[in-house]
């Protein structure tokens, strides 16, 4: 990412317009094969969209390998030190866990580790931002630096019941591995799963939807050649991540992840992804322990044949969720950055001036 040309021209804050995202800030904005403004590290730009932020005259193509290197050493990390960690306690309660050879207890402290360590990519993924791109670390929440509330409670209220009741459904109509739970562990995991997978789910989406969306968007010259890149390789290297066989798993995945990166780009931020990956994970993991699955099983089955056609209910949601959307941006357009202002000479590109 790099500095505006001015490093006195101040921002003007978006407009908060449509459900789930602002309008452009007005002002100049990229073009469609137009170079994001600046040089090397510094403040946001302001004018750009999501996936452009990083973008500049130079694609820093290494810099951005090191990026995802660093995000995926995170990814594995974060769960085998922790795991290993928990693991010592479990063995003393006589559980084997699955973070150990052969292990298949999944246990509430296995959960909740597991659930915890992949969080840790939200911080993981912003401090990688400020190290190698010098870009404020609450710019990786959405285009005006910082977690909209407003945007992810729409998106809670407008596709959280929607989402909840096709993911009933498929635990339901699923077939898979039953498994006997006790009370403790079904009262603790169940916990865990309400408390900490949203904050796996988010951590998935600052990393993925976040940093590599970013990455990948710069190494193109223009914001659409940008936004495919960003868009196809993101969802091609998170579904790659998974190494399923089903063919339904395969494109659930694709459409998934490729559905979350248009909703990113279009509101100028993760609230809305973080809220979709968040509510399916929490309730496929909360409604496991309800009819006796085997959870260490079954999240390790992506085999040809884990899941029925009905996969292809939840595929059509997300398609249904993107394009509406896109419908409440057509006027707007997506989200972009704070866009430069004049008229107050002692602001610093990126900052919003004060009211």
């Amino acid at each position: 990412m790099r500095p505006h040309d001015s490093h006195d021209a101040p921002t003007q804050p978006a407009r908060a317009i449509g459900a789930f995202g602002p309008a452009p800030g007005g002002g100049a904005a990229e073009l469609p094969g137009q170079v994001a403004s600046g040089g090397g590290r510094g403040p946001v730009p302001p004018g750009v969209e999501y996936h452009r932020v990083f973008a500049g005259e130079k694609r820093r193509i290494g810099r951005g390998i090191l990026a995802m290197i660093l995000l995926l050493a995170g990814l594995v990390a974060f769960p085998t030190v922790l795991g290993r960690a928990a693991a010592l306690l479990d063995v003393q309660w006589g559980n084997t866990p699955p973070s150990l050879p052969g292990g298949t207890d999944y246990t509430p402290l296995y959960n909740a580790t597991s659930m915890f360590s992949l969080a840790l990519l939200v911080p993981w993924s912003m401090c990688i931002q400020r190290w190698l791109y010098g870009v404020p670390w609450s710019s990786l929440h959405s285009v005006v630096s910082r977690f909209r509330f407003d945007v992810f409670g729409r998106a809670l209220l407008f596709f959280g019941p929607v989402l909840v009741l096709v993911q009933v459904i498929s635990v339901l109509v699923t077939p898979g591995q039953e498994t006997s739970w006790s009370r403790a562990d079904l009262i603790g995991v169940t916990l865990g799963v309400l408390l900490l997978t949203p904050l796996q789910a988010a951590g998935e989406e600052y990393g993925v939807r976040g940093l590599v969306f970013r990455v990948l968007g710069s190494w193109a010259r223009g914001r659409r050649a940008g936004l495919v890149v960003g868009v196809l390789v993101s969802s091609a290297l998170f579904t790659a991540l998974h190494a399923s066989t089903d063919p339904y798993i395969v494109l659930w995945y694709l459409v998934w992840w490729s559905g979350l990166a248009l909703i990113t780009w279009r509101t100028g931020g993760l609230e809305v992804a973080v809220v979709v990956h968040a509510v399916i994970n929490t309730v496929s993991l909360a409604m496991a322990p309800l009819v006796r699955a085997d959870l260490a099983a079954e999240l390790g089955d992506r085999s040809a044949g884990a899941v029925s056609a009905y996969q292809l209910v939840p595929t059509l949601t997300i398609v249904l969720i993107t394009a509406a959307v896109w419908w409440c941006t057509r006027r707007t357009g997506p989200a972009r950055t704070p866009a430069a202002r004049l008229d107050q000479p002692n602001a610093r590109p990126g900052q919003v001036p004060a009211r």
